[in-house]
């Protein structure tokens, strides 16, 4: 089994900072994590990575909604797609992610969760980022806030429909987003919540009493605040004031600049705190590529200048990375290093049901772990104890 030892590197571990530590790691876990005295022989690793550039040794991010990068995207329904944006996320220090679906045709949509379903059964290779599960974004949303979601292929919410999809995707659906307000009797929600799937609120046009109601039956998670849904008014909060009020509700950020600006970040971050954040790129399938135009959900997408947006001027995802917007929510708010990687690592893990093995850095857990230098950017990256990418 191949060994590879960190040497004198700044570690944030699950616990606390280590400033001059090793980990090492045996296949695919860290079998140990400590400080530099007592670092264990190193002369039988197949490789020794002195760390002394690095500014941080960090576990690898988790972005629970990414819809593609590289030209490739969930919903082309190939292994070839989500082969791709696992091989490129882990320069970004991804290094594991949900794919995220679209609203789209019935059948693009079963051929997209049963090709993700099939992917992470059988092709979750250690050496690039881990395919931990699908987001179904749509289609049981709001037309009044569809965003660059297509009205043509939006359903309201149907619990037999979901099982179908459920079962073709291997149980893999993780997390769907739908508009509660058109959830009768909440009962897609309400399954949701039974079968430990997670219910998020976005492109929804609820009321303050429709969250709060829909929170009560389980809602636990909010799809790109600010993004697609009624904003704040002080007569009717609406589902921004639901998704700030509620502490029971873990928020998105997209930390672009673009769909949100910086000051409205710091709001987002101080209002619900670092426990109650996850940071996501909602990229699509142009990050990583030049400026032009390509497709989300069978609509043109002019990407130009970081703005991706539909030709209607409606915003289309992101071409964000997401250590790009670490970086940022790092600049635009007062959050310490701790508090991003809960926002990057811990959260997400934890919301999941997978912070037994990632999410942070400790002894058992998945070698999952990314280095950075001063300014942010990332040098290293392994994947389940392999170099998935390297500067």
């Amino acid at each position: 089994m191949k060994t590879i030892v960190l040497t004198h590197a700044r570690i944030a571990a699950e616990t606390n900072v280590i400033e001059n530590g090793y980990i090492v790691i045996k296949g695919t876990s860290i079998e140990a994590v400590g400080e530099m005295e007592n670092c264990p022989s190193v002369e039988h690793a197949n490789r020794v990575i002195n760390c002394e550039q690095a500014e941080w040794v960090i576990p690898g991010m988790i972005d629970v909604h990414i819809h593609g990068a590289g030209g490739s995207d969930v919903m082309d329904g190939t292994p070839n797609a989500l082969e791709t944006m696992a091989r490129l996320l882990p320069a970004e220090g991804t290094t594991s992610f949900l794919a995220t679906t679209t609203t789209s045709p019935k059948d693009s949509i079963e051929n997209a969760l049963t090709n993700a379903g099939e992917f992470i059964r059988s092709e979750n290779n250690p050496g690039q980022a881990e395919v931990i599960g699908v987001h179904l974004e749509g289609p049981f949303i709001n037309k009044e806030k569809k965003g660059a979601q297509n009205e043509d292929y939006i359903l309201e919410p149907n619990v037999e429909l979901f099982k179908k999809w459920q079962s073709l995707s291997n149980n893999n659906i993780k997390l769907v987003t739908l508009a509660p307000e058109l959830d009768v009797d909440l009962a897609l929600t309400r399954h949701l919540v039974e079968t430990d799937v997670i219910a998020s609120m976005g492109h929804t046009s609820a009321s303050f009493e429709q969250v709060k109601e829909a929170v009560e039956k389980g809602v636990s998670h909010v799809t790109h605040l600010y993004n697609g849904m009624n904003p704040l008014h002080h007569r009717e909060p609406g589902a921004l004031g639901g998704a700030l009020l509620h502490n029971e509700l873990t928020v998105e950020l997209i930390a672009d600049g673009i769909h949100s600006r910086p000051e409205m970040l710091q709001l987002a971050f101080q209002v619900k705190g670092p426990e109650k954040v996850v940071l996501i790129t909602d990229s699509m399938r142009a990050k990583c590529l030049k400026n032009g135009v390509y497709d989300l959900g069978g609509q043109d997408v002019i990407v130009e200048g970081g703005r991706a947006v539909l030709r209607s001027g409606s915003l289309a995802g992101s071409v964000l990375k997401l250590s790009e917007g670490r970086r940022n929510m790092l600049n635009w708010t007062n959050a310490t290093i701790e508090e991003m990687i809960q926002m990057t690592s811990v959260n997400p893990a934890k919301e999941l049901g997978v912070f037994d093995r990632k999410g942070s850095i400790k002894e058992g857990k998945d070698a999952d772990i990314f280095l950075v230098d001063r300014q942010g950017e990332v040098l290293l990256t392994l994947c389940r104890g392999e170099i998935a990418f390297e500067k």
